[in-house]
């Protein structure tokens, strides 16, 4: 992949974070995906690629734009995967609360899991503790080898988990052990993400969500030296159908190069409301400042991007940068 689509997938980020934060705290989650969305896929016919999206809002007949199989760049360039999630956390922004980020990830053609729409058990977790977890393990085991791998008491370990009824297990089993706990709404992506810098607070994280956001986050850690460990999870006939058709063993355990082969891959989010790791979009009269993390596996280079930008000489998001 060329080095230059780093900073362009920034600008998509950032173009989608700045429509959907105009909605942040109105209580209207499908308007804010769809500015969003609807951003997203503007800046993309801007960006020199050869795109196939594999995760995104839909099947062809489900989503009018950044359809599944959807092509998306210029026609020239790299070919490659994308994955992408124009709104992380549309409850989240519908609320006004934290960790609302707009998601991308790429990967050479091929490369990325093409995860169906449906529930994944994960465990993740940041550069120390890659190769100390193991999904099928009981709690308190990976909370000892984390916590052993990163110098910690069980006592000072801080587990990210989504509260929800179906993680009461989890939860009860996290204090018994004597973890400390931080329990989100949405937004398991940035839960994912967060054990990887030392700054959140985050030490690993527990339970089921989404596939497709699995997959991104993987994108995300491999890109940090991170680990992933994922098993789908199918509600129903039709999903258990589904996992069959993809040669997928539903007690398959999905390893990070299951989830994203190769050695190259490229992940960027924009903040779209406040978090541990990114600041939300502010305005300020004709302008609005935003707050991204772009990040590179092949390179293991991070950065962190502030722009600043005029609505009204930019009020699509579409000129150049």
């Amino acid at each position: 992949m060329e080095r230059s689509l780093s900073m362009e997938l920034v600008r998509v980020t950032e173009a989608a974070a700045l429509k959907s934060a105009r909605w942040m705290g109105r209580g209207k989650k499908n308007e804010a995906d769809d500015a969003a969305t609807t951003a997203m896929r503007a800046v993309f016919d801007t960006i020199p690629m050869r795109g196939t999206v594999v995760i995104g809002e839909g099947e062809m007949d489900e989503a009018p734009m950044l359809y599944i199989g959807e092509k998306l760049g210029t026609g020239e360039g790299p070919l490659v995967d994308v994955a992408v999630d124009p709104l992380e956390g549309t409850d989240i922004v519908a609320s006004g609360g934290w960790n609302a980020l707009s998601v991308i990830a790429i990967a050479d053609g091929g490369n990325l899991l093409h995860a169906p729409d449906m529930y994944m058990q994960k465990i993740a977790v940041g550069p120390e503790a890659v190769g100390q977890i193991d999904i099928n393990a009981p709690i308190l085991d990976n909370l000892k080898a984390v916590a052993k791998a990163k110098n910690k008491d069980i006592e000072d370990m801080v587990a990210i988990v989504l509260d929800r009824p179906r993680h009461e297990a989890i939860i009860t089993e996290l204090r018994e052990a004597g973890a400390r706990i931080k329990l989100i709404g949405d937004g398991d992506v940035a839960g994912a993400i967060n054990t990887a810098f030392d700054t959140t607070g985050v030490d690993i994280l527990f339970g089921m969500g989404g596939a497709p956001e699995g997959v991104i986050a993987a994108v995300a850690l491999k890109c940090l030296g991170g680990e992933l460990q994922g098993k789908l999870m199918p509600q129903n006939d039709a999903e258990l159908a589904r996992c069959k058709k993809m040669g997928i063993d539903v007690n398959q355990v999905l390893t990070m190069e299951d989830l994203v082969r190769g050695d190259d891959a490229i992940f960027a989010a924009t903040g779209v409301t406040d978090g541990e790791l990114l600041k939300g979009v502010q305005f300020k009269g004709a302008y609005g400042s935003t707050h991204s993390v772009v990040m590179r596996a092949k390179s293991g280079t991070v950065r962190f991007v502030e722009g600043r930008h005029s609505l009204r000489k930019k009020p699509n998001m579409v000129m150049g940068s």
